[in-house]
């Protein structure tokens, strides 16, 4: 799961809100797409530069991030180095794309959990579900250390 950063979360709630008021949004599109529209507020590129970069190497978004390297200086690679360092992990990448990390799902209601990976308002909802989820932790983080300071007596 990605590390809580206070620049990942907002990433994902304005991604989320752009595409709630109708952002352009196409599943095929590598820089229209689920990762694509949160590598654009991660990245500041466009929608275009995105998808031109991934169009140099083959595969959707899970190809891209198995073909990974860091080291290639391929644009992609370039890209997805800015994402990781956002606080994003590679399985992240996959995830969103596929709207199915567990620990996100398990937040909504069983009715609620069956999402479809290219419908523009599942993408929104899983968004601010793991935005959510990345908040409380970040939280938990900034109280936690304070909490262990006190002895609890009974």
């Amino acid at each position: 799961m990605a590390r809580p950063t206070p620049e990942l979360i907002n990433a994902l709630r304005k991604t989320a809100n752009d595409l709630q008021h109708g952002a352009p949004y196409q599943w095929g599109h590598m820089g229209g797409c689920n990762c694509g529209n949160l590598a654009q507020h991660l990245t500041k590129l466009s929608r275009d530069q995105i998808h031109q970069y991934a169009m140099q190497r083959h595969g959707d978004w899970n190809e891209q991030v198995e073909d990974f390297c860091p080291t290639s200086q391929l644009p992609i690679d370039i890209l997805i180095s800015e994402l990781l360092s956002s606080g994003l992990m590679l399985e992240d990448l996959k995830h969103l794309e596929r709207l199915d990390d567990r620990q996100i799902l398990l937040r909504f209601p069983i009715e609620k959990r069956f999402l479809k990976h290219n419908f523009r308002e599942d993408v929104v909802a899983y968004m601010n579900m793991w935005a959510n989820l990345l908040e409380e932790q970040l939280l938990e983080k900034i109280t936690l250390p304070n909490f262990n300071k006190f002895e609890l007596v009974y």
